[in-house]
Order: C-alpha cells, then sequence, then structure tokens
C-alpha cells in the first residue's frame, strides 16, 4: 500500500514513542520481581482495566471478529462467546476477587495456596507452569501470523509477512524486555488511546458514506437481525454465492444448537477461571481484591464498545463497496482481505496513519503482555523454586530479561511454523481450553480436589485436546469440547479420590483467606468449630443474577455500535437502553456491594 509521508511519519513516531517509554521506565522495573511482573501492586485499578483491554484489542481478532461481521451479520456479536468474552463478567462479579486474595505472584504459585507443597501440590505446579509456557507460545503464533499478515498488506515495503512479524516483534520486545509491567501497563494506556480514536473516526466515516438503502442493497435477509431461530436462515445466493460455503464450512447453520454448546462451554471456561496469562497476570497486580473486581468490570466498557464501533465501521464499509471483488474470488474467497482493503480505500490522510499506528498498538499492547506473562512462570516457578532459591532481586530480573527474550525467539519459530489465523485460532479456543477447563473448575467449587486429580486432569485433558481432532477429523471444535471435557473430569475425580485429601489445616486456611462457595460443607463446618464467628460466603444467588445481567450488558455494549453504524433508530434506541438499564442495576447490586478488603 503507497502511504503518504504523513502517515508513514505517524506510525514511526509512534513505534519510537513506545520504545522511549520502556526504556525510560526501565529502572523502576528492575527492582525485583514485585516491580517487574506486577508494578508493585501499585498501579490504579482504571489503569490496569484499560491496560487489559488494550492487550485484548489485537489486530487478528479484529480481523476475525471484521469476517464475522461481514457474514453473520448482527449475530456475529454472539460468536465471540467461542473465547468466551463473558469470561470478563465471571471475573467482575467474583472470580478476580477470589484470585487476588491469594496474593500470589503467578497462577502456579497459586496452586501452592489451594493444594500446599505435598507430592500432588509439586506434579500440579509443573503441569500449570507447563500449560502456560504452551498458551504463550500459541498466543505469540497468533500475534505474528496476524500482525505478518497486516503489515505485508498496509505498510509500504516490500517485505514479506514473516519478516515484518519478525521486525515488528523485536520492537516490541524491547520495551518490554527492559520495562516490565509498569512499561506493558503505561504503553498500553497510550495504545488505547490511539486505537479509541482510530475506532471512532472509522465508525464516523462509515455513517457518513454508507446509508441505510446502500446497505440494504449488498445484505441478505436476516442479516440485521441480532435474534435467531433453530437454524441460522440467512441465504447469500445472489449477493456472494460462496459464503453460503463458508457457513456451512463453519458449522453455524443449525444456530441453536451451536449457540447451546457455546454457552455451555462458555459457562464452565468461565467459571474455570482467567488462564495463566496477562488477564490473570493484571488481577493479581491490582491493590486488593475489591479493585480487581472493578478493573475486570471496566474491560468490557473500555473493550466492547469502541473496538465495535471499528468492527461495525469497516464491516459496513467493505459490505457495501468490497463485495464485487470477494464476489470475483469465487470458492477461493479471502475475507481476511477485508479489513485491509476497508482501512486502504476509505480512510482520509492522517486518519489512516493514525488508524494503521493505532492496529499496531492492538497488536504490540497484546504481543508485550503475552510476553511480560510468560517469563514470570519461567523465573518465579522453576529458576526461582527450583534451581537457585536464593537468587537476589537483580539477579532474578536478570534472568526475567534472558526468559523474555528466549520466550520472543520461541514465538518466532512456532510462527513461521502456523499456517493461517483460522488454524491458530481454533487451536488456542479449542484444544488449549478443552483440556484446562475440568481441572480448574473443581479447583474452586469442591474441597475435596487435590494436587493429584489436578494433575492427571489437566494431563489427560490435553493429552485428549490433542487427540481427538486426530480420532475425529470431521468432528467440529466445539462439539468434540463434550468429550475433551468428559475425559479431563474423570481422570480429575479418579486421580483425586485414589489418593488421600489434602491436609484440614490447607484447606481451612484457604477456605478463610479466599471464601469461595461450592461444595466447602466439610471445611466449613472444621472452620466454625474453630472460629464461631466465622461467616461464610453467601453470594452464590446474588452472584448467578448478576452474571446474568452483566452477560447482557456486555452484549448490549457489543451490539449498540452497530446500531449506530446501521442506523436503525429503534435497535439504537433499543440498545442504549439496555446499556443504561444493565448498568444501573449492576451499580446497586454489584459495585455498591462489593467486600470491604
Amino acid at each position: 500500500m503507497q502511504l503518504h509521508p504523513l502517515d508513514i511519519s505517524i506510525i514511526i513516531g509512534y513505534l519510537l514513542l513506545t520504545i522511549f517509554i520502556g526504556i525510560y521506565i526501565s529502572k523502576r522495573a528492575s527492582k525485583g520481581l514485585d516491580s517487574y511482573f506486577l508494578g508493585e501492586n501499585s498501579m490504579p485499578w482504571y489503569v490496569l482495566g484499560i491496560s487489559n483491554a488494550s492487550g485484548m484489542f489485537d489486530i487478528t481478532g479484529t480481523m476475525w471478529l471484521v469476517y464475522l461481521g461481514f457474514v453473520y451479520g448482527l449475530k456475529s456479536v454472539w460468536l465471540p462467546w467461542l473465547w468466551p468474552t463473558f469470561n470478563q463478567i465471571f471475573l467482575m462479579v467474583f472470580l478476580s476477587i477470589w484470585l487476588r486474595r491469594s496474593n500470589v505472584l503467578t497462577g502456579a504459585e497459586w496452586i501452592t495456596t489451594r493444594f500446599g507443597k505435598g507430592q500432588g501440590a509439586k506434579l500440579a505446579h509443573i503441569i500449570v507452569v507447563v500449560f502456560a509456557l504452551i498458551s504463550v507460545v500459541g498466543f505469540l503464533a497468533y500475534d505474528f501470523q496476524g500482525i505478518g499478515k497486516f503489515a505485508s498488506l498496509f505498510l509500504p515495503w516490500d517485505l514479506s509477512p514473516n519478516t515484518y512479524a519478525v521486525i515488528l516483534m523485536s520492537i516490541t520486545a524491547i520495551y518490554v524486555i527492559t520495562g516490565g509491567m509498569f512499561s506493558v501497563v503505561f504503553t498500553e494506556v497510550l495504545q488505547f488511546i490511539i486505537m479509541t480514536i482510530a475506532s471512532i473516526a472509522v465508525g464516523i466515516i462509515a455513517m457518513m458514506k454508507v446509508s441505510p438503502g446502500m446497505l440494504e442493497k449488498v445484505v441478505p435477509e436476516g442479516w440485521k437481525n441480532i435474534f435467531f431461530g433453530w437454524k441460522l436462515n440467512m441465504d447469500w445466493s445472489g449477493y456472494i454465492d460462496s459464503v453460503n460455503s463458508k457457513i456451512l464450512d463453519d458449522g453455524y447453520s443449525l444456530f441453536t444448537i451451536f449457540f447451546m454448546m457455546m454457552l455451555f462451554k462458555g459457562i464452565l471456561v468461565s467459571m474455570a477461571g482467567p488462564a495463566p496469562n496477562y488477564d490473570m497476570q493484571r488481577i493479581l497486580a491490582t491493590k486488593n481484591p475489591k479493585e480487581a473486581a472493578k478493573m475486570s468490570g471496566l474491560v468490557s466498557v473500555a473493550l466492547m464498545f469502541p473496538r465495535y464501533l471499528m468492527v461495525a465501521g469497516l464491516t459496513v464499509l467493505a459490505l457495501t463497496f468490497f463485495s464485487p471483488e470477494l464476489r470475483a474470488m469465487g470458492p477461493n474467497i479471502d475475507f481476511e482481505l477485508v479489513l485491509p482493503y476497508a482501512i486502504k480505500n476509505f480512510l482520509p490522510l492522517g486518519i489512516k496513519g493514525l488508524l494503521l499506528a493505532g492496529l499496531l498498538a492492538a497488536f504490540m499492547s497484546t504481543f508485550a503482555a503475552t510476553v511480560n506473562a510468560a517469563p514470570a512462570y519461567i523465573v518465579n516457578d522453576i529458576y526461582k523454586k527450583y534451581i537457585n532459591p536464593q537468587a537476589s532481586n537483580k539477579r532474578l530480573v536478570y534472568m526475567s530479561y534472558l526468559s523474555s527474550l528466549l520466550i520472543v525467539i520461541i514465538g518466532f519459530v512456532f510462527g513461521f511454523l502456523v499456517e493461517s489465523i483460522n488454524s491458530i485460532t481454533l487451536w488456542i479456543v479449542n484444544a488449549l481450553w478443552g483440556g484446562y477447563t475440568a481441572a480448574n473448575l473443581l479447583k474452586w467449587y469442591w474441597w475435596r480436589f487435590n494436587g493429584h486429580g489436578y494433575f492427571w486432569g489437566m494431563v489427560f485433558g490435553l493429552a485428549a485436546s490433542m487427540a481427538i481432532p486426530k480420532i475425529f477429523p470431521d468432528l467440529s471444535a466445539i462439539n468434540g469440547f463434550p468429550i475433551i471435557l468428559a475425559v479431563s473430569t474423570i481422570a480429575c475425580i479418579i486421580g483425586t479420590l485414589v489418593t488421600k485429601p489434602e491436609d484440614d489445616e490447607l484447606l481451612i486456611k484457604f477456605y478463610k483467606k479466599v471464601r469461595p462457595w461450592g461444595f466447602w460443607g466439610p471445611i466449613y463446618k472444621k472452620v466454625i468449630a474453630e472460629q464461631p464467628d466465622f461467616k461464610k460466603n453467601t453470594d452464590f444467588k446474588r452472584d448467578c443474577v448478576n452474571i446474568v445481567v452483566g452477560i447482557i450488558w456486555q452484549v448490549s455494549l457489543m451490539a449498540t455500535p452497530f446500531f449506530l453504524i446501521i442506523k436503525d433508530p429503534k435497535l439504537i434506541i433499543a440498545g442504549f437502553a439496555t446499556i443504561i438499564i444493565t448498568s444501573l442495576f449492576l451499580k446497586f447490586n454489584w459495585w455498591n456491594k462489593l467486600p470491604e478488603n
């Protein structure tokens, strides 16, 4: 793409500014592991919330969301539940509070809080570290694919996608490795501001260029309906015929069945808590449990509305003006070109450079957060725990630099091996999360669950996640989830019941400190025998209500930008009314009732 010197100057200026911030903050980050990985637990919840949202606003995911919006219209707001996006609601309502009460550095260190220091705990600790590092490498390969394809289409120099990926990931690595969490958070706030401005600009341009009548001519019946019946009932024949084949390949034709499976999977994955990545790290970096909940709540507001202004705007522009080119591709249609086309053809001078800088910022924030999360497991959970327990802070920070560099290099290698954005997305969403769910669900809610059960549940879950696609190649990823879940759950239960329970003293300490609800009756009886005035967590029903209302609130934050872009007055009123009503409900039934520390 040919860019004006002004657009190129904006992009280069942004890259230089982020490197400067990383180097400038590096002294503060080098005090010790708490400074490097958690920012000394000193940053305000709203700064961490914006940082977390920025880390989730990635190029690869944005390209995927634009594709979903193009093909499925307003129904596309349900499809990110595959991740699932509403895990932020579970975190907001109760899980961030429980997690932050543990007061640890990493998800692997949390294992000691729950399972102690016996053989089972050691096995559980090892498998969490392995999972964390595998997931980080997977996300880096995901970032590698997205930024490479994006840069090769947009930036003016004639380089291959892989070369662009290596260059841009290396630039990002400079400020991540030198500045740690402080650098990541401060640059992500800057990146969020840029992305929000760019998102609003894209939304305004789409509303100015596309009228409801123009959109009506290029979309099939049902595209503008957020609700659905038993089947998807969206026929692209006569518009772009090959889209029908894409819908069949995705497996979403029987939409109600797919939706139920997605909801079933999403609830279980969300109840399991955050995976050991940058999302968990932001929770652990907050000042206290109350601020952890507020931080997770802010993520939905900061991420959903501006991001969907961009997604909806780019989708509508591409539908209106890019459909002939997509139709000409026939069965080889490439929806990953939708985003580049819309940016190339419809953004004016300066705004184009700002948006490209914003999307680079989106990539850099996701990549930076991922890289910053990984070395904590290598240094804190391997080097410090097993190799050099007496290491000085200076030595640990130095090892963090080396670990970060190693993780980046491994990410490069796997990025070269991955075939496409879609393949790595499906692997992360289904294989990785399928093996994670059962063990991490039971650790919160069942007192009898022990370290041995956790270890074997994770091992068999991850093994099943890798084996099921090979054994049943025609089985869709989401339909394979119940099989993976069943295998992992059986392994969890058998591994737990054939070994002895964790010590009562450990379980009592955990229950009193974290205060989860669930199947903790035997432990609760032992606690009140020692401490008769102890008050157990009775928030289960209120938490469930807040989760339901919170999910409706989050969906309205995703859908209302679409309503604005397509200029439907009734939907706009309904969208904002839903946001206001659900926000007020959550203010009184969640925010005002957050526990004091």
